[in-house]
């Protein structure tokens, strides 16, 4: 089995991230609090922290490996940044000057500035001003024609990809004078302007969710509503880019585990394996758990029940049955829609071999890849 650990911390759990020692965990409880948990022992954890600061529900955490800093945004459309001094965590509020929800955050590679995205058809790019001790947030504008669902940084610091709800991904640069430098090896990026955009991919025709780089930076994953995953090679000028579409539930988010593996997890509440060949065509493998990819006919029957039932409620005693015997077929950890997936490992690191998960179920599952390499294909790592 990949699943190392799977422990259900609350009703239900909006975001989670992890200390830099992987010792400790910081969620929120679908509410205005953020709880940080220590593994005791190996099957009981203990709550440390409650931060309470944020009005409104904590819609995204991130949690600094180098500097060991939280960020959080909230739908009350504030962040903090929390630093740990004398054993407790205090707060510093960053202005953001969102006028809607702030819906995610990401700490960039070097940590020096941090990238929100809002309800406001805005990204705020934050970063610490030394001179008046406080953070100042420089702001990604008309770009976007709704929400900012994800935002995902390129190795290089500079470049940040987005989703949103008009269905589009874009790439933007976030290079700030005096904040970042100029590197040869970066090449045009480094040149640009802060807030210029790069590339805009016009893949989906529904929402775009969750969005990652590969550790190399050479390829963008994102999804889409409409259950497509789309992976996009040499982002400029003239991308190439691949879509992917499977007959299950949508996808929230995505994680490369290498440059040629990529896990997808969402409503499905399983996750799901996406890889290329050799010739570098994406498809998808199969979920973690299940033993084949489902094909056959009475597999994607059980399967259509059980999409059926999540969207329109377990009408029928049979269907119910079926939905349930599908996900116990495939894994079963989750019982809900997973919205998080988060790597267990140093960044920028070649490959991930441990990774965690969080939903609605208020569950966080650890899952280990070592032992499944033979099953998934060492040619994938």
């Amino acid at each position: 089995m990949a699943v190392v650990d799977v422990h259900r911390f609350a009703e239900s759990i909006t975001c989670h991230a992890w200390s830099p020692d992987l010792s400790m965990v910081a969620f929120c409880p679908n509410n205005n609090e953020v709880h940080i948990y220590k593994s005791s022992s190996q099957d009981q954890w203990e709550r440390l922290h409650v931060l309470e600061k944020h009005d409104q529900i904590v819609s995204g955490i991130d949690w600094s490996s180098n500097s060991n800093k939280i960020v959080t945004v909230s739908h009350d459309r504030n962040s903090y940044v929390w630093s740990l001094e004398g054993g407790e965590w205090v707060p510093t509020l960053v202005i953001l000057r969102l006028n809607r929800a702030a819906l995610c955050v990401q700490w960039s590679p070097k940590e020096n500035k941090f990238a929100v995205g809002s309800g406001a058809k805005t990204v705020c790019i934050c970063y610490y001003e030394q001179e008046n001790n406080w953070w100042v947030s420089k702001l990604i504008r008309k770009r976007h024609e709704s929400s900012v669902t994800s935002v995902a940084w390129h190795p290089n610091n500079i470049l940040l990809a987005t989703t949103c709800t008009d269905g589009k991904c874009r790439v933007f640069s976030t290079f700030i004078k005096g904040v970042d430098t100029k590197d040869p090896k970066a090449g045009s990026p480094a040149e640009s302007k802060f807030g210029e955009q790069i590339l805009q991919l016009d893949l989906s025709y529904s929402w775009a969710f969750g969005v990652k780089w590969s550790p190399s930076g050479n390829t963008l994953a994102y999804v889409g509503h409409s259950s497509m995953i789309y992976f996009v090679d040499d982002v400029g000028p003239s991308p190439l880019a691949q879509s992917v579409a499977f007959r299950d539930l949508p996808l929230r988010d995505v994680l490369f585990i290498s440059e040629k593996m990529v896990i997808g997890v969402g409503y499905d509440s399983n996750p799901m394996v996406f890889a290329a060949d050799d010739t570098g065509i994406w498809s998808f493998i199969r979920y973690i758990g299940e033993k084949k990819a489902a094909s056959s006919g009475a597999s994607y029957s059980s399967q259509f029940s059980e999409a059926f039932t999540k969207f329109y409620g377990q009408s029928k005693a049979t269907t119910a049955n079926e939905a349930s015997e599908s996900s116990k077929s495939r894994g079963g950890v989750h019982d809900n829609c997973i919205n998080s997936i988060v790597p267990l490992s140093k960044a920028g690191s070649p490959k991930v071999m441990r990774f965690s998960t969080s939903g609605l179920d208020g569950k966080i599952a650890i899952w280990d890849l070592e032992n499944m390499q033979e099953e998934l294909g060492h040619q994938f790592y």
